[in-house]
């Protein structure tokens, strides 16, 4: 591997000098990090905003330097503590461009701090589309691809499928660049690598012409749904289920590519002041009465009872509202135990609503669907997967009682085979994940060979990767509020 040429006059450069060519892209040193849902906060030591690849290699100089620690961050959309560090923290929401777009060849080449929906809006414009999208665009592209997030439908993998390359900062300065033909194991590491293996700078990602969805949702009893799984499931090319237990419904949207014109629809009651405000205010009187959390769920599942068809750009279908900042963890598991996973938690629940001091959890519970892939940390490694995920709101910003209903919700998914959405909280260690990931130990191999003084390992990594235990190292440090049973 050649040295690069900045890498040559970087070492030259003193600390004092190092110190005047950073300030200006640093945060003021009273700046704290805050993840969207506001659940995990952290003070950085120092946060960057690089504009630009050299000044990305600069604060790679001062943390080998300093032997400190450098967590990227895009908008910390992320629920759990992935992002926090008590290290220098590098945000990289100005690393933004669509840099390359290859139509004819369906493939584009963007900076890692484009959030989706910036990317949308510019795949749009050349008539392209990403090729799946999850719920939600604000996250980053960089973000998505570290975390293997997924979108939905059982022949289409997570969204670090479709990635072809990427470009990388690694820890020792040097610029890569990694696919399944050049350094494949970097690669098969870094799209789904939590941040570890180095600093995303590129990310060569397929696309297809752009294409409209036409979106059926319907609502159906819950145990009709579950009869007719594998039917419901295969029947359209991205299939997903909202269910409201405490109505016992499911809401079954299908979508499909189609050329019909385009017909948005949306329920009004629920977009509506009723739908948000109405909602929110319930949510709060429930944390002072917790059975009204039963009655809620049931309002929630008739605002959106009706059958609407929708059609519009592929974007827009896939994207929902999240609402409220929220609680939420997220599970995979193996295609063939969702029946009998989802008997289970519907079991679960209603001992809960038939206890007078039973759990009163939120609505929707979230259901999709992956195929299978074989990058070494994709919860979908191997196996076709149905993705299930809960929320607890927090209405205006309101704490509300989450960490037992999530220990009886995770303790029934792992069951049946769970493996955790990264981005999410979760409890599991590495002698857990071990079992769960074949490939595991070839992660962690490709980490220490790229990175062996652990220069991209934040708490989380240290934690869940490498077992770090003691103070510092639990999924508690960074918590903005006490923990809520």
């Amino acid at each position: 591997m050649s040295t690069p040429t900045s890498m040559l006059h970087l070492s030259s450069i003193s600390l004092p000098q190092l110190y005047d060519l950073l300030h200006p892209i640093t945060v003021p040193s009273n700046a704290k990090f805050t993840n969207w849902s506001r659940t995990f906060t952290c003070s950085p030591l120092a946060i960057f905003e690089p504009a630009t690849e050299l000044q990305c290699e600069l604060i790679l100089e001062l943390a080998r330097r300093e032997g400190r620690v450098v967590r990227a961050v895009g908008v910390g959309h992320s629920p759990s503590d992935l992002a926090c560090t008590t290290g220098y923290m590098l945000r990289t929401t100005k690393l933004d461009r669509l840099l390359e777009i290859h139509a004819d060849k369906r493939y584009i080449v963007a900076q890692a701090g484009i959030t989706l929906d910036a990317l949308h809006a510019e795949l749009a414009v050349h008539g392209l589309a990403m090729i799946n999208v999850g719920s939600i665009s604000d996250q980053t592209l960089g973000g998505i691809v570290t975390t293997a997030t997924h979108g939905t439908g059982i022949n289409y993998g997570v969204i670090s499928t479709h990635v072809m390359g990427l470009s990388l900062l690694l820890a020792d300065g040097s610029r890569v660049f990694c696919s399944r033909q050049e350094r494949p194991d970097l690669f098969t590491a870094s799209i789904c690598g939590l941040g570890s293996t180095g600093l995303i700078l590129t990310v060569t990602l397929e696309v297809e012409p752009a294409f409209r969805l036409k979106e059926v949702q319907q609502t159906i009893q819950f145990h009709e749904c579950v009869r007719s799984l594998d039917s419901l499931v295969t029947a359209s090319e991205h299939v997903r289920f909202w269910w409201f237990p405490a109505a016992d419904t499911m809401r079954v949207s299908s979508a499909d590519r189609t050329v019909e014109p385009p017909k948005p629809a949306g329920s009004w009651l629920w977009h509506s002041l009723i739908g948000f405000h109405v909602v929110q205010f319930l949510l709060f009187v429930a944390r002072f009465i917790l059975p009204l959390n039963i009655f809620i769920g049931r309002f929630a599942s008739w605002l959106v009872s009706t059958k609407v068809i929708a059609i519009d750009d592929s974007f827009r279908i896939f994207n929902m509202e999240c609402r409220y900042p929220q609680h939420t963890t997220e599970w995979a598991i193996p295609y063939e135990n969702t029946k009998a996973c989802l008997h289970d938690l519907h079991d679960w629940l209603m001992r809960e609503f038939s206890d007078p001091n039973g759990l009163r959890p939120h609505f929707p519970i979230e259901v999709r669907f992956s195929d299978s892939d074989d990058i070494w940390l994709s919860p979908s490694n191997g196996q076709r997967t149905c993705w299930i995920g809960i929320v607890q709101f927090k209405p205006y910003g309101f704490e509300v009682p989450y960490r037992l209903l999530f220990e009886r919700f995770e303790a029934i998914l792992c069951r049946h085979g769970g493996r955790p959405h990264w981005a999410k909280a979760h409890h599991l260690r590495p002698e857990t994940l071990r079992t769960l990931y074949p490939r595991f130990d070839d992660f962690t191999r490709v980490l220490v060979s790229v990175d062996p003084r652990g220069m991209f390992r934040n708490e989380y990594v240290e934690r869940h990767i490498f077992g770090k235990t003691g103070p510092g190292y639990h999924n508690r440090v960074f918590k903005r509020h006490a923990p809520s049973q």
